[in-house]
């Protein structure tokens, strides 16, 4: 009797809203832990606000003043990069060390993995967006009316969703020795050609002409605008831009896994 109840309550399914928070706790857990990841998120945008920003804060940018302008610029890199590093890297290593494997024979769905580290990755990326906005206002004295930075932040965490998919593709075709240098490679021009590290304004033509065809250009428009900066195209264009930017790296992703899954399989 007491080993039937016992085997009985061993058995008993775990409710899905606690199995998820479980997981969502886990992958918040791995990210901060992570120091090779919290680290770099939490200084490098401060670091470029030091160096870029403070000394030109009487400047204007986009007909904005460039305080605020730059916080913008450097809060886009910020989730840039949680976005890409975050499901990139972390999920080529999980892939590598057998723990995706693991969580197929769990009742986890892949809706609730994948959402799971969306929200994730959001609660860094905004981590790292306040110590950059601390970082403003006692270093610089720039600060955000707060219905303006709701604007901003609320136009940035949706539009972060093309480059989570596009961290997805690369973790799951690349390994973990290769995803990190990978997104790297795509991150750190992908802000210099959007304008996103310094005006286009002062950029050489050549990448005057390709930036409004790269997503970073678009997402960094998204926030700016919120500013009142001038915009050459209209807020349509750069959600449209955007969501065809999501449908590519959406399908890369569902290649890459179907291309993971015909290897093991094999």
């Amino acid at each position: 009797m007491t080993t039937a109840a016992r085997t009985s309550a061993t058995a008993a399914p775990v409710p899905p809203l606690r199995a998820f928070a479980a997981l969502f706790r886990t992958e918040l857990l791995k990210l901060v832990r992570n120091r090779a990841f919290v680290m770099p998120s939490l200084l490098l945008p401060v670091m470029f606000f030091a160096l870029f920003a403070l000394p030109n804060l009487n400047g204007h940018l986009g007909g904005v003043q460039a305080g605020p302008y730059m916080v913008v610029s450097y809060a886009a890199y910020s989730l840039v990069s949680t976005a890409l590093f975050a499901f990139g890297v972390n999920i080529a290593t999980e892939r590598a060390s057998g723990w995706m494997r693991q969580l197929r024979i769990t009742p986890v769905t892949p809706g609730a993995y994948l959402t799971s580290k969306v929200l994730a990755a959001m609660l860094m990326g905004l981590l790292s967006v306040l110590v950059l906005l601390v970082f403003a206002r006692v270093a610089g004295g720039v600060s955000l009316p707060a219905g303006m930075l709701g604007t901003v932040l609320l136009r940035l965490l949706v539009g972060m969703v093309p480059f989570a998919l596009l961290g997805l593709s690369l973790g799951l075709a690349l390994g973990p020795s290769g995803a990190a240098p990978t997104a790297n490679l795509i991150n750190i021009p992908l802000m210099f050609a959007s304008g996103i590290f310094y005006p286009l304004d002062v950029a050489p033509k050549f990448i005057q002409s390709i930036a409004p065809y790269l997503p970073a250009y678009h997402y960094g428009q998204l926030g700016w605008t919120a500013l009142g900066a001038r915009d050459p195209s209209n807020q349509l264009t750069h959600w449209a831009v955007l969501g065809a930017y999501a449908l590519l790296f959406l399908g890369l992703s569902l290649w890459a896994y179907r291309r993971d899954e015909a290897r093991r399989g094999g």
